[in-house]
């Protein structure tokens, strides 16, 4: 007995230490400055707009994710570290999660970069869909319900659901102009998912969207 219980002891140590292994492999990503000028005028992007559920699997320019993040939820006014999207009272409570084929970061807007999360392709795990797999990149939009202060349960909800469809929304005027796809999605395993991206009580998934490149 006593040298099974040691046997197990060794075995969860290994395992342990495999598993931190394989965390330090995923490294925090410094994105480029973002692009924020041209594109397409603003009347001709919500014209062109749209849901798309095919994606080709190639993987998009670190440039070009460094501005849709931007376009997502950056910081536009760099003195006070307000957003490219609104939030109720400035509580900025929505957090991007970006699931790549190397793994799933957080994406940090204040210093325009990525930070690691899972050294594992969770993509397919991001919605109930087949498509998602295909999607070079999945986000996903998590509540942090820490940072709403003096709100009813009901409220918090209310507000970072509205809150993500401003993100989610920019997300999609920005796939508009740069010939991208993309489609927001409800329909997610949300415990599942949850337990994967080892999410605290108090983080609440909201939504997902796909980006990519169209199929056809």
């Amino acid at each position: 007995m006593k040298r099974i219980l040691i046997a197990t002891a060794i075995l969860a140590v290994s395992i342990t230490s495999s598993a931190m292994t394989l965390a330090a492999e995923l490294k925090p990503v410094q994105l480029p400055k973002p692009h924020v000028t041209g594109g397409k005028p603003l009347m001709q992007v919500l014209k062109d707009r749209k849901s798309t559920r095919s994606f080709r699997n190639e993987i998009i320019p670190v440039q070009t994710l460094s501005n849709l993040l931007w376009a997502a939820l950056g910081v536009n006014r760099p003195d006070s570290g307000k957003r490219t999207a609104p939030s109720a009272v400035n509580w900025q409570e929505i957090d991007i999660y970006v699931a790549t084929a190397d793994g799933l970061y957080l994406f940090d807007g204040q210093f325009q970069k990525l930070l690691p999360v899972l050294n594992e392709d969770i993509r397919a795990m991001t919605g109930t869909q087949p498509y998602v797999k295909d999607a070079p990149i999945n986000l996903v939009y998590v509540a942090d319900f820490s940072k709403i202060k003096k709100a009813a349960s009901e409220d918090k909800v209310f507000y970072s659901a509205a809150d993500t469809g401003f993100i989610s929304e920019n997300v999609y005027l920005f796939c508009a102009s740069e010939g991208l796809a993309t489609v927001v999605r409800g329909s997610i395993d949300r415990p599942a998912l949850a337990k994967v991206m080892k999410l605290r009580p108090d983080q609440k998934i909201i939504l997902a969207q796909s980006v990519g490149y169209p199929k056809n």
